[in-house]
C-alpha cells in the first residue's frame, strides 16, 4: 500500500516520479495539497503586442463538508472555496445552518477514509459531532452550494424566525462614522491573497473602534464570513455583540443570515444589499450599511447604532 506525504504549508507538490523510490523501497504517492493561489501562464496586450507572462490566480476547488458521530456519517455540503481555513469554514458553515454549536464538535480533520481518492482528501473535511447526528431535513435540498450564491435555496426568513431572535440593542456601543469611512481600507489592506489575484471576496470583524480583528479571503463572499464565523466560533468568541462585519461586495440574504446567527449587530459592505437583506436586518435589529465608500455610506436599518 503507498503511503501518503502531505505537503507542507499548503504548497502545491506535484506527485512524485516513481523513479525516485530507491532499490528495495516502496514508491511515495505525493498528495497534492492546494494552496490559496495558482500559477497561470497569460498573454497580456500591451501596446497592440501580447507578451506572455505568469500570473497568479485564486484558486477555486471543491470542499466537501461531512459530519459524524460513532460510525454514522453523512455529507452536508459540497462547496467551491478557495483552500485554507478550511476547518473553520467547515465550522462556520454548522453552526450558520444550526447543525452544531461549538460544545457539539469533538474534532475536525481532513478525511483519509478509503473511498476518498488520494487526490481529493485535503478537499474532504470531517467533523466528528459529540452525541449522534442530527436531524437535517432543512439540509436536505442544500446538498451543493457554489462559490457565487451561497447556499442555493437556503431557509426562508419563515425558518429563521424559528431559530433567531432579534438582537438587543440595549448594550450596543455606538459605531461613529469616521470609524466607518476607515473601514473599507482597513479590509483591503488586510487582503494579501487579493493583492496577488484581485479575484477574492473578504470578510473583516472589527471592533467597535475599528480595530481589526481577523479577516478572510475566499472566491465566495459567503465562505469568508463562514471561515470568520469559524473562527470566531473555535477561540471562544461567539456571540459576537458589540463587533462589525465589514464586507466586501454585495450583502445577501445568506449574509445576513450569518451574520445574525452569530450575533453581529452591525454588517458593511462597499455595494449594495439585496431586498431580502433589508427585510432580514430590520424584522431583527440589525444596522445594515451599504455603499461604504470614501467618506459616504446609506444606512438601511439600524441607524441607531451609528453614533455622532
Amino acid at each position: 500500500m503507498s503511503r501518503h506525504l502531505p505537503a507542507r504549508n499548503g504548497a502545491d507538490v506535484e506527485n512524485a516520479p516513481s523513479s525516485e523510490a530507491g532499490p528495495g523501497f516502496e514508491a511515495v504517492e505525493v498528495v497534492r495539497r492546494p494552496g490559496p493561489t495558482t500559477r497561470a501562464r497569460v498573454g497580456q496586450m500591451r501596446a497592440g503586442t501580447i507578451h506572455e507572462r505568469r500570473d497568479d490566480l485564486a484558486t477555486e476547488e471543491p470542499l466537501e463538508i461531512r459530519i459524524q458521530a460513532g460510525e454514522e456519517r453523512r455529507t452536508v455540503a459540497i462547496t467551491m472555496r478557495t483552500p485554507g481555513h478550511d476547518f473553520e469554514l467547515a465550522a462556520g458553515f454548522l453552526y450558520g445552518e444550526g447543525v452544531a454549536a461549538p460544545a457539539d464538535i469533538a474534532s475536525i480533520a481532513y478525511c483519509t477514509d478509503e473511498d476518498v481518492p488520494p487526490e481529493a482528501r485535503y478537499n474532504t473535511v470531517t467533523v466528528r459531532l459529540r452525541g449522534g447526528l442530527p436531524d437535517l431535513p432543512s439540509l436536505d435540498r442544500h446538498f451543493m452550494t457554489s462559490s457565487a450564491c451561497g447556499v442555493c435555496g437556503t431557509a426562508s426568513l419563515d425558518a429563521l424566525r424559528g431559530r433567531c431572535s432579534p438582537l438587543p440593542g440595549q448594550e450596543d456601543v455606538p459605531v461613529s462614522p469616521e470609524v466607518l469611512y476607515g473601514l473599507p481600507g482597513r479590509l483591503r489592506s488586510a487582503q494579501g491573497i487579493f493583492g496577488k489575484t484581485g479575484g477574492l471576496h473578504a470578510a473583516g470583524l472589527f471592533t467597535a473602534g475599528g480595530e481589526p480583528l481577523a479577516v478572510r479571503e475566499d472566491v465566495g463572499r459567503h465562505n469568508a464570513l463562514d471561515k470568520l464565523v469559524g473562527w470566531a466560533m473555535m477561540t471562544g468568541r461567539l456571540p459576537l455583540g458589540g463587533h462589525v462585519l465589514m464586507v466586501s461586495g454585495r450583502t445577501s440574504y445568506e449574509i445576513m443570515q450569518k451574520a445574525l446567527t452569530a450575533g453581529l449587530p452591525v454588517v458593511c459592505a462597499v455595494s449594495a444589499p439585496s431586498s431580502l437583506a433589508v427585510d432580514l436586518a430590520r424584522e431583527f435589529g440589525m444596522t445594515l450599511v451599504g455603499f461604504l465608500r470614501e467618506e459616504r455610506f446609506n444606512v438601511y436599518a439600524g441607524a441607531h447604532r451609528i453614533g455622532r
